[in-house]
């Protein structure tokens, strides 16, 4: 069992606190490591380093911190399969969903690498008599990221790659639940040529975020988790006059019409319901069926709920691996309790699920609700496990009644033929991603990913071009000059170094 440290200052950095936290194996049960809980002191450090840091690498050409970005592509390449399996040892999800994690992520870095572009200002020439004005996008100084532990690569590469492309240096608080990722991106950005104290690392608890979002020398923070802490950091970190971006939670519907193709649409709910356990934010948790289509949608989804195929993240036939702890395990199961007792039907029951090898495992089965009514706890809140909920709506404007009401507005999807009813979808749905036919949203890092209503607190979604305008301040500059002498001639080809 080894022990996780911060990475602060382009260097490991031993916990002094004295307080640990306690790192598992989802599906085993057992501990595999401890992880180092941050005290004020050294939260500060880190922060102290990214401030140290700032001055130089804010001053560096564009180009330059594009083409660290560019190295750090090539080795997250190299260094796929290695993250994959930290991801998959600490968070459960099975082996080739964590790589699919790094590639999302990487994508982010892409983006970044044309920062050159991305960061150019506008110039207009002659606003008045031999006046010129033009704008520039300049860095905000030290940027926090404070992450979950349902995409430990991820989540922090939506944030950290732009954030550092612009300029500013950055402070990662991942989940104390699966940190071991986060410190080997520090790892190759030091590798990259990312100079030290540009990025940093602090693990910890209560104690290291409200420290973060309380420092003087923080100028912003990204958070993504639950929709009461992403309130909370909103509300705490603004009122200290930083700049904010918190994603919330959601409760994702799929809307499906009596003219979709079921066995595409049931393909979609089983991926987007049980893909990583549920434990997706843009997880499809409600399916809501419109018209007759609920009974022929049933006959198709509780035979593949049932033969869902569960097992550790390593077995290359899982489908679906463990939830991250036995404390969430008991939070998702207890909401399938709550569901019978509120008079849902139970079609498919995972709570029962043993594994031969790994009865210790954080194991449920997949589970599959009919008869789901809007004012039921399982329909409004965020269970954030392997648990679906088939609503039956009467008709198309019953549907889109049903999403527009909820208070999460993140993200949804309509399965349907029909192009009208699409575009009649798209347009009325008060949500932040849409999907038509595609069950789980989520933009391409040139566009930007972030929902609605209390699913994202701030004015910025995060990556693409909100992105860049969220990590920097716009400057406007307005100038006149009076005549002078001009230069001789120069030779040398102008460069940029």
């Amino acid at each position: 069992m080894t022990d996780i440290q911060h990475f602060i200052n382009g260097r490991r950095v031993d916990g002094s606190s004295g307080r640990w936290g306690d790192v598992f194996n989802p599906a085993t049960g057992e501990q595999i490591r401890r992880v180092a809980f941050a005290d004020r002191a050294e939260v500060d450090a880190a922060v102290q380093a990214a401030k140290a840091a700032f001055p130089a690498w804010a001053a560096a050409p564009p180009l330059a911190r594009a083409r660290t970005m560019f190295k750090f592509v090539d080795l997250l390449h190299r260094e796929q399969d290695n993250l994959a399996r930290m991801i998959s040892e600490e968070h459960g999800k099975v082996f080739s969903d964590a790589q699919g994690e790094i590639t999302r992520g990487l994508e982010v870095v892409e983006f970044a690498c044309g920062i050159p572009h991305l960061m150019a200002g506008e110039f207009t020439e002659q606003v008045g008599r031999g006046i010129d004005s033009w704008s520039v996008r300049q860095p905000l100084g030290v940027c926090v990221g404070i992450t979950p532990f349902n995409f430990p690569a991820m989540v922090p590469m939506w944030m950290f790659p732009v954030a550092l492309a612009c300029g500013n240096t950055f402070v990662l608080k991942p989940s104390e639940r699966d940190p071991s990722a986060g410190h080997r991106i520090a790892e190759l950005l030091l590798e990259a040529g990312v100079p030290a104290g540009v990025f940093n690392v602090v693990n910890g608890d209560r104690e290291a975020v409200e420290t973060l979002l309380a420092h003087p020398d923080v100028a912003a923070v990204s958070f993504v988790g639950s929709t009461a802490i992403a309130s909370h950091i909103y509300a705490t970190a603004a009122q200290s006059g930083k700049r904010v971006q918190a994603l919330g939670g959601a409760k994702n519907h799929m809307v499906v019409m009596p003219d979709a193709d079921l066995d595409q649409a049931t393909d979609a709910l089983m991926g987007a319901a049980y893909g990583a356990a549920g434990e997706r934010c843009m997880a499809v948790s409600v399916a809501v069926a419109v018209g007759g289509v609920g009974d022929r949608l049933m006959d198709k989804l509780e035979p593949r709920v049932r033969a869902l195929k569960i097992g550790p993240g390593t077995d290359p036939e899982a489908e679906m691996g463990p939830l991250v702890t036995r404390q969430h395990l008991e939070r998702v199961r207890s909401y399938v309790d709550l569901g019978v007792q509120e008079g849902a039907r139970l079609v498919v029951d995972g709570r029962g699920l043993k594994l031969q090898g790994y009865e210790n495992g954080f194991f449920l089965g997949g589970c599959l609700f009919d008869d789901v009514k809007p004012e039921m706890r399982i329909y409004r809140e965020e269970i954030f496990g392997p648990v679906l909920s088939v609503v039956r709506a009467p008709g198309f404007e019953d549907a889109v009644k049903l999403c527009n009401d909820h208070e999460y507005g993140n993200g949804v999807a309509i399965f349907t033929r029909d192009g009208d009813a699409a575009r009649e979808f798209t347009s009325r749905i008060q949500i932040g991603m849409v999907g038509v036919n595609v069950p789980i949203p989520v933009p391409m890092a040139f566009h930007s990913f972030g929902g609605w209503k209390r699913s994202l607190f701030g004015d910025n979604a995060v990556y693409g071009m909100e992105g860049v305008r969220f990590y920097t301040r716009l400057k406007t500059v307005t100038a006149r000059w009076p005549a002078g002498i001009r230069s001789g001639a120069e030779y040398v080809m102008p460069t940029m170094r």
